[in-house]
């Protein structure tokens, strides 16, 4: 038996590296996951990966900006799989720029990926987990402890240069995680939020000025870290290296456990044991 069998999870940006990671690790412990990415095919290569452990999981492909996405991407969980139980907020990318060169353009595609989106999924999950406690109130039944886990950035803990944008964004990710917290307490919702240093994925494993690029919407943005700072980076991780995105997803895993069930409002840096 896994740790969350009979559990409902949506994961947004879970078709590529750490949202992957997360799906396939909450799938391995008995969730039943909603897989989302902004591409169709990295959603079925994660979906196919888990029900070929054993598991299940359906796409939703989508941008989390989208218009309707977000009470898509929860029908989708209660549509499937008969309810909700644990959301992750993910996705997300960086588009980086000193603020002097950095366009609106470029503030609002940050900002609305990584905090409108999470706002609106938890907006559009509301409505559901309520009707679910409720009919559990009314039938005397015990309420399941639910969980929240939005994925922050030591960004948003202590800021970081070329990135004011992203760091606002991730900044505001704990605020909304404290304020959700204390309003989803009746529901016996948890809500946390995990702050990632320095993890590999494609998004840091790219050299700074080379031909590294995400398409977002029909959009190459450049992504990549100077060599150099990347090799100072690691050097200052008291564990000596970046993490892992199986590593990274563990983090989220803790907060998704019954172990953490009375542990609400909090925010854990997963970097290595580097800090701000």
């Amino acid at each position: 038996m896994g740790t969350l069998d009979g559990k409902v999870a949506i994961v947004s940006g879970s078709g590529r590296g750490i949202g992957r990671e997360i799906a396939l690790k909450l799938a391995s412990e008995g969730a039943k996951v909603v897989v989302n990415d902004l591409d169709a095919e990295p959603a079925k290569e994660t979906v196919a990966a888990i029900e070929a452990a054993g598991g299940s999981a359906v796409a939703c492909t989508g941008s989390v900006t989208e218009d309707g996405f977000a009470e898509r991407f929860v029908a989708a969980a209660v549509d499937n799989f008969g309810g909700l139980d644990i959301i992750v907020n993910n996705a997300g990318y960086t588009w980086d720029s000193v603020v002097q060169k950095m366009t609106d353009e470029q503030w609002d595609a940050i900002l609305d990926v990584h905090l409108k989106a999470p706002f609106k999924i938890l907006r559009a999950a509301q409505p559901v987990i309520a009707a679910a406690v409720k009919k559990a109130r009314e039938a005397g039944e015990p309420i399941p402890a639910r969980k929240v886990v939005n994925i922050s950035s030591m960004a948003g803990t202590g800021g970081n240069a070329g990135q004011a944008n992203y760091s606002s964004a991730k900044a505001g990710v704990l605020g909304l995680t404290k304020a959700l917290s204390k309003e989803w307490g009746r529901y016996n919702v948890t809500v946390n939020a995990v702050a990632f240093g320095l993890i590999k994925t494609r998004l840091t494993s790219a050299p700074a000025g080379g031909d590294g690029t995400i398409d977002v919407q029909g959009k190459e943005i450049k992504v990549g870290v100077n060599p150099n700072l990347l090799a100072a980076m690691e050097q200052m991780i008291p564990l000596g290296r970046g993490g892992e995105p199986s590593e990274a997803a563990g983090a989220v895993y803790l907060f998704c456990i019954p172990e953490s069930d009375y542990v609400s409002g909090q925010t854990l840096i997963c970097g290595g044991g580097f800090n701000f």
